[in-house]
């Protein structure tokens, strides 16, 4: 069994909506990326990676490579799950969390939780998301932007 953790944050940047766990959520501001700023699914991607050693979202679908540029972020998480997938991996669970003061995230979370499901190839009731504010404290907070944490367990196929 392997365990990994992922984080991600991004700054707001003008916009209509957010894309979170694959769901295009309407908002006042959009979150400023090379790709789409899905910072769940990056998480989930760092968290995935890490548990199987095999780096981070950046080495694997660098900001820097233009093939990326608003690329979807399933479409990076549906990779991740092939890779581990090669690695001789399957995935136990998925916990994540996204942090933000707005917009309301629980409406939303059954169909990221599906979507994530769908993409990695595991059962709905594998995946958690939850949502918090930090009650108006720091970046997310003052509504500078959106951050993710995220936590993956894999066992060898």
């Amino acid at each position: 069994m392997r365990v990994g953790q992922g984080l991600d944050a991004h700054r707001f940047c003008a916009g209509d909506r957010v894309v979170l766990g694959g769901v295009s959520i309407p908002h006042d501001q959009a979150l400023q990326a090379h790709s789409d700023g899905d910072v769940l699914l990056h998480a989930i991607c760092d968290a995935l990676l890490g548990a199987a050693a095999l780096g981070d979202i950046g080495r694997h679908f660098s900001d820097q490579d233009a093939a990326h540029k608003n690329r979807d972020s399933r479409e990076f998480l549906r990779e991740v799950a092939t890779m581990l997938a090669t690695a001789g991996y399957s995935i136990g669970n998925i916990d994540a969390t996204i942090v933000a003061q707005r917009p309301k995230m629980s409406p939303h979370t059954d169909l990221m939780r599906q979507n994530i499901s769908t993409d990695l190839g595991i059962e709905v009731d594998a995946v958690n998301i939850k949502s918090t504010t930090t009650e108006q404290m720091g970046f997310t907070g003052r509504e500078e932007g959106i951050a993710a944490l995220a936590i993956a367990c894999l066992q060898s196929i």
